[in-house]
């Protein structure tokens, strides 16, 4: 009678170990994303106004360089996020 192993061959191995460290970087992404989304302003303050800048009441169309720098990494995220859900499905 021979004796047959009933371990995953190691490609399975290698996926289950892709799929984890891609999990984990999703999880990473989506907090790094959440925190960006919160730090965005409403209608009347922006990120500047959570610090006491700029409260003159002045609101110009460009916004400050560090909520356009904002923009740009809620962005970031947004599409890392997507990236990595679409990479995550296709394992």
């Amino acid at each position: 009678m021979p004796l047959t192993s009933t371990r995953p061959p190691k490609r399975f191995a290698r996926l289950a170990r892709v799929y984890t460290a891609l999990s984990i970087v999703q999880i990473f992404i989506a907090v790094m994303l959440i925190l960006c989304v919160l730090l965005h302003s409403g209608k009347d303050a922006g990120m500047s106004g959570a610090f006491g800048v700029g409260a003159s009441g002045s609101s110009n169309a460009g916004g400050s360089l560090m909520e356009r720098n904002l923009d740009r990494w809620t962005i970031f995220f947004a599409v890392v996020f997507v990236l990595n859900t679409v990479a995550l499905l296709k394992l």
